[in-house]
């Protein structure tokens, strides 16, 4: 069987944070954001997942976690993933 990627973005509950990730286990990742074993969610959790995607390639998930960290693929993110009913046909909130 071929291993499968996530790329994920988990919500902050205590803050209007978001994290953007890539792993190959995502109930174990999630887990680990919860515990604070990782370092840039440590103080910021406890943590909600609210998006992802799995991919069959380890190199397309990795390029696409990229995209969504970038300025283009956080607009994405907002427009698409996060609040897509705030938003109307042409980009623009409503």
């Amino acid at each position: 069987m071929r291993n499968k990627f996530y790329v994920y973005i988990i919500q902050s509950k205590k803050k209007d944070l978001f994290y953007i990730g890539y792993t190959e286990n995502l109930t174990q990742r999630l887990k680990a954001h919860n515990r604070g074993i990782s370092t840039f969610t440590r103080l910021k959790g406890p943590w909600d997942l609210i998006w992802y995607c799995v991919f069959p390639y380890r190199d397309q998930a990795l390029e696409f976690e990229r995209y969504l960290k970038s300025h283009t693929g956080r607009i994405f993110i907002y427009k698409r993933i996060i609040n897509p009913a705030e938003h109307s046909g042409d980009g623009r909130p409503d």
